[in-house]
């Protein structure tokens, strides 16, 4: 799916590309995001649990400052290759993607020797000893990823990652890190959920069901900043039908 100019300008609220400052299309099943290209201002996007494969486009941005792609389908670390001329970028988020691979310390030395400006990797800080031992252990990346061959204008990798994409589990999708729905939370005037009460930290402590609805809610807590006024307002009325008949049924069944 490609991320348009209409859905940029409706998520960030605003007049014209030039004026997005920050972005927000987790979970949108997004394969191209072309689009970047025309976001000079942008300064956090927020990519996480997509279908991206591409980072090409985010060479543009150069007033990035905080990237979250967790969760995507970047299979090469060469992807990182578009990241380095980017002088503000200072917080990235790229774990469970294909390109992390088996071996951690490779992937982060790999990382943070391409990228050594960087203050936040995967919601861990940065250390200067790390970035030490990145020039040791890290891989240098002079290259942009060979891109496999072109076929009536489509890349061969596109109906894969789109398969991958599909096939995502609705659960999956829904389960985002406690980082990002405190983020959310903040945004919308909420109090941060304490890490011990995570759902994502600790499946076994309760049933599916239980989950299954607090992955519902983060869901919807998401969905809501990007709402007007109208849009609450529906929301509200909703949800107070919804109430009634709960507290009907209730009633009935005493």
């Amino acid at each position: 799916m490609r991320l348009t100019r209409a859905a940029v300008l409706g998520r960030a609220k605003a007049a014209g590309l030039d004026g997005v400052r920050r972005l927000n299309c987790w979970g949108s099943r997004l394969t191209d995001i072309s689009i970047c290209r025309d976001l000079p201002n942008i300064e956090v996007i927020t990519f996480s649990v997509n279908g991206i494969s591409d980072l090409e486009p985010l060479n543009h941005c150069r007033n990035l400052s905080e990237l979250y792609l967790r969760k995507n389908n970047i299979a090469s670390l060469n992807e990182l290759f578009y990241l380095k001329n980017l002088p503000r970028l200072r917080v990235l988020w790229l774990s469970e993607n294909p390109c992390c691979g088996p071996d951690p310390h490779r992937y982060r030395m790999t990382v943070l020797r391409n990228l050594p400006n960087l203050q936040k990797l995967d919601n861990q800080a940065v250390t200067e000893e790390e970035l030490s031992q990145a020039l040791v252990d890290g891989e240098e990346i002079t290259a942009p990823p060979a891109r496999k061959n072109v076929e009536n204008g489509c890349p061969e990798s596109s109906e894969s990652s789109a398969a991958e994409s599909t096939t995502e589990t609705e659960s999956e999708l829904l389960n985002f890190s406690l980082e990002e729905t405190n983020k959310i939370r903040e945004q919308l005037g909420m109090k941060p959920v304490p890490r011990d009460k995570f759902s994502s930290f600790s499946p076994r402590e309760m049933d599916c069901s239980r989950k299954k609805r607090n992955n519902v809610l983060n869901a919807i807590l998401l969905l809501m900043k990007e709402l007007d006024t109208e849009g609450l307002e529906i929301v509200q009325q909703t949800a107070g039908r919804r109430l009634q008949a709960f507290r009907k049924k209730e009633l009935q069944e005493e």
